[in-house]
C-alpha cells in the first residue's frame, strides 16, 4: 500500500513544457504527505491551456525552472513505485530531464488507468479518465490541479487495491496481462503472458485500436509534416490502442501534430485540423494536442 503517484500541466502541447508538478505519497493505504510546485517552463503560455488550468506567464514568474525543481522531485520518486493516470505525465518527465540534459532516472511506473480499466469492468472499454472515475465513486477534487490530480489518482488506486485485492506489487505486473484475465495469484501473475494478437490494418491511416491497448478509447488525428510516414504512424498509434481517424470531429480525443508545426501556433498558421481542434476545445471538447516527439515517446513506450 506504499506508493506515489505524480501528475503535471503543461504549458503548451509540449510535455516538456511543466509549469506545475504535484506528488501524492501514500504510506500504509493512506495519503502521508504531498508536495507541489509551480514551474517556469522558459516557454511560452498557450492560450487554451491556461483556460484549462489557469496558469500563465504571470503566475510563473520568479518560480524555478524544471531543473532547480528536479532535484526534490527525484528525492520524492525514488524507490518508491511511481504511479500516473495514462502515459503523459510519465512521458512529460523525460522531455523536461531531456530539455535540461538532466540525468533522469527509471523508476518503477503503475498507469493507474491501466488498473482502473482491470478492477472495474465498467470501465475496461471507456470512461477510464480521471475526472469520470473519481464522479463514479463519489471523490472530491479540483482537475486540472497538478496535486489535486496526483490525490485524486492515488485514492482511486487504493480503492482498486482494496476492492481486487491485488497488491500495489502485483498490480506491476497484472497490468501487463489481458484486460479479462481472471483474477490470480501473484506467482500466477509472474508467469509469461502469451503474444496478444493485434487488430489488422485498415486501408490508408484509419485504423482501429488495440483493446488491449493502454490508449484504448484514444481517437487520434495526425496534422501537419510528420518525420515518419503517415502509415507507420498510424500503425503505432492503433497498437497502443488508438482509434486513428483521417478528420477533426465531435469524437476526436488527441491531436498529433508535426514538430515544425507544433509553433505555428498563430491564426490561419494553423492546419486546418488544428484550427478545428482548438474550436472545438474552446467549445469545451477534451482534446489533448501533442507534438510527433512526444507520440513517438509515448508509443515507444507503451508499444515494448
Amino acid at each position: 500500500m506504499n506508493f506515489v503517484v505524480v501528475d503535471v500541466e503543461t504549458a503548451n502541447p509540449d510535455l516538456s513544457s511543466i509549469c506545475q508538478i504535484g506528488i501524492a505519497c501514500f504510506r500504509d493505504g493512506r495519503l502521508k504527505n504531498s508536495w507541489e510546485s509551480l514551474v517556469n517552463p522558459e516557454d511560452e503560455f498557450d492560450p487554451l491551456h491556461v483556460s484549462i488550468h489557469g496558469i500563465d506567464e504571470e503566475k510563473v514568474r520568479g518560480c524555478p525552472n524544471w531543473a532547480a525543481v528536479y532535484p526534490e522531485v527525484s528525492r520524492l520518486l525514488q524507490s518508491n513505485i511511481v504511479a500516473s493516470h495514462t502515459p503523459f505525465d510519465r512521458v512529460a518527465l523525460h522531455r523536461a530531464c531531456e530539455r535540461y540534459q538532466l540525468v533522469h532516472s527509471e523508476y518503477r511506473w503503475l498507469d493507474s488507468a491501466m488498473v482502473v480499466r482491470r478492477a472495474w469492468p465498467m470501465f475496461s472499454r471507456s470512461g477510464y479518465g480521471l475526472s469520470n472515475v473519481a464522479a463514479e465513486f463519489g471523490i472530491q477534487y479540483t482537475p486540472h490541479d497538478a496535486l489535486q490530480d496526483a490525490c485524486c489518482a492515488g485514492e482511486v488506486l487504493l480503492r482498486a487495491i482494496a476492492e481486487s485485492g491485488i497488491s500495489i506489487d502485483a498490480w506491476l505486473e497484472r497490468v501487463k496481462q489481458p484486460i479479462n484475465l481472471p483474477v490470480r495469484t501473484t506467482t500466477e501473475l509472474a508467469s509469461p503472458r502469451p503474444p496478444r494478437a493485434l487488430p489488422r490494418p485498415a486501408p490508408a491511416v484509419a485504423r482501429c485500436g488495440n483493446p488491449e491497448g493502454p490508449l484504448f478509447g484514444e481517437v487520434l488525428v495526425f496534422t501537419g509534416a510528420l518525420s515518419m510516414p503517415r502509415h507507420e504512424a498510424a500503425d503505432a498509434a492503433s497498437a497502443a490502442g488508438c482509434e486513428v481517424a483521417t478528420s477533426v470531429s465531435k469524437h476526436t480525443t488527441l491531436l498529433v501534430v508535426g514538430d515544425q508545426d507544433i509553433r505555428k501556433l498563430a491564426g490561419y498558421e494553423m492546419s486546418s485540423k488544428h484550427r478545428k481542434a482548438e474550436e472545438l476545445m474552446s467549445q469545451g471538447q477534451n482534446i489533448r494536442v501533442i507534438t510527433e516527439s512526444d507520440f513517438k515517446r509515448i508509443t515507444d513506450l507503451v508499444n515494448g
